[in-house]
């Protein structure tokens, strides 16, 4: 039987592995985590999304978001592909105090976070963004623009909410799937830059 070769050099080619990341979508109640993680997951999202009941009523502030008739209980998740190397999972947060005991739960792994906020209700997002502070959690602001209005300045919400100049705040609309991949894009960059940072302190 002839041998050429042909068959070590295949066997020779490097083989390419596949690197996930888990990311967190987090923000106040309503301001478009289920959304944002629907719009770009490339599988049918898992929700865990309850119809609100009266309950509710006088616990969630639903003036902003008046047609809300669901909320997410648990968490949302999806996965996106940002390259042929690059999967990522996502973990949408459920948005009311009181469901904020599993936030720990659901950020454990993570790389980092795309914080949602609403400049209608901008300081629904205080906590979020407390949170991932606190715990040293890079992450990037989304200004989600409802409406496809942007009713401030991005360093204008930068100062309202006291973030640090190196924390990358951009517009997105979580109903569209290239602006939502963008942001997460735009984390993915900016945890590298920030582990990498660390890294080498």
């Amino acid at each position: 039987m002839d041998f050429d070769g042909s068959d070590a050099a295949v066997a020779a080619e490097p083989v390419p592995t596949t690197t996930s990341a888990k990311i967190v979508v987090a923000g106040g109640f309503g301001v478009g985590k289920t959304t944002f993680v629907g719009s770009v997951s490339e599988i049918d999202p898992l929700t865990t999304e309850a119809v609100m009941t009266d309950a509710s009523s006088g616990v969630d502030d639903l003036s902003a978001v008046p047609n809300k008739r669901t909320t997410t209980v648990a968490m949302d998740f999806g996965r996106v592909s940002l390259d042929s190397d690059l999967i990522l999972y996502l973990f949408g947060t459920p948005g009311q105090d009181r469901f904020w005991f599993m936030w720990d739960d659901l950020v454990r792994g993570a790389i980092g976070a795309v914080v949602l906020a609403d400049t209608r209700r901008l300081a629904d997002c205080f906590a979020a963004v407390d949170f991932f502070e606190d715990r040293r959690l890079p992450y990037v602001l989304g200004v989600n623009c409802f409406d496809g209005i942007l009713r401030h300045d991005l360093e204008d919400v930068r100062e309202a909410l006291a973030i640090d100049p190196s924390v990358p705040i951009l517009t997105v609309d979580a109903r569209d799937r290239e602006s939502t991949k963008q942001a997460l894009i735009a984390l993915v960059e900016h945890a590298m830059q920030v582990w990498a940072v660390g890294a080498r302190a």
